[in-house]
């Protein structure tokens, strides 16, 4: 969740300097409010008056919450309809839609933008439980805008390995003939005929892919700055599934 935290106050903060105290929500923060908290605390390094609500299904795990609330902090009971008073500026769901069919993202998704306040970003994803790998996708009020693949070096294969992470519109298109499975054996074969540079690096090698999937032609968003951080992001039409 570090990782999603560390790219939502390092590249959106443009979207989150208005004056007040925008709102953000942690949907499905789990049986912990760990990770609620954490973005909390993260946001208000961006904008001092951030408030955040976290919101789950399950009445106990609100309650327990609740007992970590704090002026700007609150927890609520509630699903996709976002029980909250003001129109958030950023949702953040994480590790939510994975017991949903495929089928139903495009409806969850339109119902979380719904809420959106003006220029407001959702960014829907999972993550393994060690936090080494996490991918999303973020959306505005008009619909999908980017995929973000993110690893941690130490554990680092090949890219390819982010498939078992894929959000749930994504995670069963990786089969021949899909976008996202043509966008990941490119940055396999980058990946690979960087192999020169391991020497110099897990880090490296991964920059040089980057850039190699930009050079040949795959929208590659971003820059160095993000690449040495093991991100990888591409435009949500290179990679969006067939019809």
């Amino acid at each position: 969740m570090r990782r999603v935290d560390r790219w939502i106050t390092g590249t959106q903060a443009w979207r989150f300097q208005e004056d007040g105290a925008p709102l953000a929500v942690d949907l499905g923060y789990g049986a912990s409010p760990r990770t609620a908290i954490e973005l909390f605390d993260r946001l208000r390094t961006v904008n001092p008056g951030f408030r955040l609500t976290g919101v789950e299904i399950e009445p106990g795990r609100v309650a327990r919450a609740m007992e970590e609330a704090r002026p700007g902090l609150d927890f609520r009971l509630g699903g996709f309809e976002l029980p909250v008073d003001d129109s958030p500026l950023l949702v953040r769901a994480f590790n939510v839609l994975r017991q949903y069919d495929e089928g139903d993202v495009p409806a969850i998704w339109d119902t979380l933008r719904s809420r959106l306040a003006p220029g407001g970003l959702l960014v829907e994803g999972t993550c393994d439980e060690l936090g080494r790998t996490a991918c999303w996708v973020a959306l505005d009020g008009d619909g999908p805008l980017s995929l973000h693949l993110s690893v941690n070096f130490g554990a680092l294969e090949r890219p390819s390995q982010t498939a078992e992470r894929l959000p749930k519109a994504l995670i069963h298109r990786n089969v021949p003939g899909e976008r996202i499975h043509a966008f990941l054996q490119a940055a396999d074969q980058a990946w690979l005929a960087a192999a020169p540079l391991a020497g110099f690096g897990t880090r490296q090698r991964w920059m040089r892919m980057c850039v190699a999937l930009r050079e040949a032609g795959w929208p590659v968003l971003d820059g160095p700055r993000r690449f040495r951080l093991g991100e990888l992001s591409v435009a949500w039409e290179a990679v969006a599934p067939g019809a």
